[in-house]
């Protein structure tokens, strides 16, 4: 019976973890390409949430064309912030990139909690489930699973097929050898930074799929912390490291999940989040560039 259920939890954690990956990738572009550590992450992925829910309840959008949308609103919200804060911080030391981005991380929240107010908000999409075997998994999950596998090989694609993208990995590679070369490598930077935000923005519609309740303004805090456990594990500047550790993550929450049950007079869901520091701290230890790491 155990080993069913953990290898339930586990086929989920895989879905789970494709979302956190997906959801990470953001974080690591805007490192890679700008060297900023975008400590509001998670009040991006708040935004994506509440966009979810405005179309899903106010018009009736499923949460999966509410997806396009959030991303749309999210390269908006990173050209907007780009060029009123980054743009000035870019050569600055890196806690003045620190402090900027947690006070808009600080301004979203309270601007959406004067829009939404501060109470737990959710919507209820019902759009079946499918039967495993040993585990029964909602459709939904599913879909999330799948459109974040779906977004990280566009955002492939358009890294290595297209003239922007490979511009872009030339900024990484060398900013001023780029420059040389004719790419203006401040649209690079406001670009790349926009990308990240959408891609951060679109990741909380495929969270609320997996947690369609418990959505309020300040629910990024807990996004964050596993973000930055992802973006080491993975390596920091690189997206598709992000993605594929963002996998070995649920793997591991879900995993640790089951078996933190089993100990008596414990919370399951605490330790989990333990463990999460606990992995962040041994890989600072071990290895600093990510167990995954690479471009």
């Amino acid at each position: 019976m155990f080993f069913e259920l953990l290898a339930g939890n586990l086929i989920q954690g895989v879905f789970l973890g494709a979302v956190y990956g997906m959801a990470t990738m953001g974080l690591s572009l805007i490192f890679g390409v700008l060297k900023v550590v975008n400590v509001g992450h998670g009040a991006f992925i708040m935004v994506g949430a509440f966009i979810t829910l405005a179309l899903f309840d106010g018009l009736g959008i499923s949460p999966i064309l509410a997806i396009p949308a959030a991303f749309g609103v999210g390269l908006a919200l990173g050209l907007f912030f780009y060029y009123t804060v980054i743009q000035r911080l870019i050569k600055a030391p890196e806690l003045a990139t620190l402090l900027a981005t947690f006070s808009i991380g600080i301004l979203l929240e309270e601007v959406i909690k004067l829009v939404f107010g501060s109470e737990f908000r959710g919507y209820n999409w019902v759009v079946g489930k499918i039967d495993l075997g040993i585990t029964v998994v909602p459709m939904s999950k599913l879909y999330a699973g799948v459109g974040s596998v779906v977004i990280a090989v566009l955002l492939y694609l358009w890294f290595n097929r297209t003239r922007a993208g490979s511009a872009m990995r030339s900024v990484v590679e060398d900013s001023e050898g780029a420059r040389v070369c004719g790419v203006n490598v401040g649209a690079a930077y406001a670009w790349s930074f926009a990308l990240g935000i959408g891609l951060t923005v679109a990741s909380g519609v495929l969270l609320t799929m997996f947690i369609p309740v418990g959505i309020n303004p300040y629910m990024g805090g807990g996004y964050t912390l596993k973000a930055f456990v992802i973006a080491v594990l993975g390596g920091l500047a690189s997206p598709y490291g992000a993605f594929f550790g963002g996998l070995v993550f649920g793997l591991i929450e879900n995993g640790s999940y089951t078996l933190f049950a089993l100990l008596p007079g414990v919370e399951p869901f605490a330790l989990t989040r333990f463990l999460s520091f606990m992995i962040l701290l041994v890989i600072l230890l071990i290895r600093p560039t990510g167990l995954l790491r690479g471009k």
